[in-house]
């Protein structure tokens, strides 16, 4: 791990859209001592722009966790739904250069055009199939607006981004085709969202998990289409299960909520998880 240069602030930011489980204390475990380590800043964003499946109590019980964990952020809480205005002024500004369209597609759609029109897969699996890139929607329905991305690609030109555990990486935004930066149902997309947050807090290193590495190829296109500075990344391994599967919300993976209330001994688990921090190369005894 190299260390880094200059004044150091990073983020945890969980969406609100179930109870957090030890995967997450170790995500945010990452990100604070990366920041004391080196007399940083620890931020606490809550991504709570996700429609209905925002709930209240799952921001109540992330920030009862966040204090049983002992994991003291810096400055106030953020919360993306008071943010909407920097979402809409960086969609705008997309639109107004002529990279995003609208698109009017329903799943079902797409899952029916896929069927006649073979097209690349990625990450997130078979790209978006141009519908309405190539015959512009012209309907009262509801829509979304998605990155036309080769015409983004092709004006930014290559692009390099800096992991501190896996080195310069290629950016390859193709990769996820057309992807979606505002939702039908909801304002900003993760990549639109996080990206702007990060720039206007910032957030000078995003430590975050092995799972959304592949993303920083979008959002390193949309920092340079946006003129946002680029942060350094640090995405460290996930903590797995029996099975050797992460832990997820959509799997049901034991809740921290579970364990505080069960009066498990916070110190012991943070114990166990800085355990697991060491072959990272990330201590506080790196300051």
């Amino acid at each position: 791990m190299v260390n880094p240069k200059g004044p150091v602030v990073t983020r945890f930011a969980p969406s609100p859209n179930g109870q957090l489980h030890l995967g997450h204390a170790f995500s945010a475990l990452c990100a604070h001592e990366f920041a004391r380590a080196f007399g940083g800043q620890f931020h606490l964003r809550i991504e709570d722009i996700d429609g209905t499946r925002s709930r209240p109590e799952h921001i109540q019980a992330i920030l009862a966790d966040m204090q049983w964990l002992g994991l003291a952020h810096d400055g106030k809480v953020q919360f993306q739904s008071q943010h909407t205005a920097r979402y809409v002024a960086a969609r705008d500004r997309l639109v107004s250069a002529g990279f995003l369209y609208r698109c009017g597609c329903t799943r079902g759609d797409i899952s029916e055009a896929l069927k006649h029109k073979p097209v690349p897969h990625g990450p997130d699996g078979p790209h978006y199939p141009g519908t309405c890139r190539e015959l512009p929607f012209a309907g009262d329905g509801p829509y979304s607006w998605r990155l036309d991305t080769k015409k983004a690609a092709d004006l930014v030109g290559p692009l390099m981004w800096t992991d501190l555990a896996a080195g310069q990486q290629f950016a390859d935004p193709m990769a996820f085709g057309d992807v979606v930066l505002w939702r039908k149902d909801a304002p900003a997309s993760y990549h639109l969202a996080a990206t702007v947050d990060d720039a206007t807090d910032g957030i000078t290193h995003v430590v975050r998990g092995k799972d959304l590495f592949a993303y920083t190829a979008i959002h390193r296109l949309l920092q340079n289409l946006l003129d946002l500075p680029e942060p350094v990344y640090w995405h460290h391994p996930l903590l797995l299960d029996s099975t050797d599967e992460k832990l997820a919300k959509s799997k049901s993976s034991p809740a921290l909520s579970a364990r505080r209330l069960a009066g498990e001994s916070s110190a012991e688990l943070m114990d166990n998880l800085r355990h697991r921090m060491l072959p990272l190369g990330i201590s506080l005894s790196d300051a």
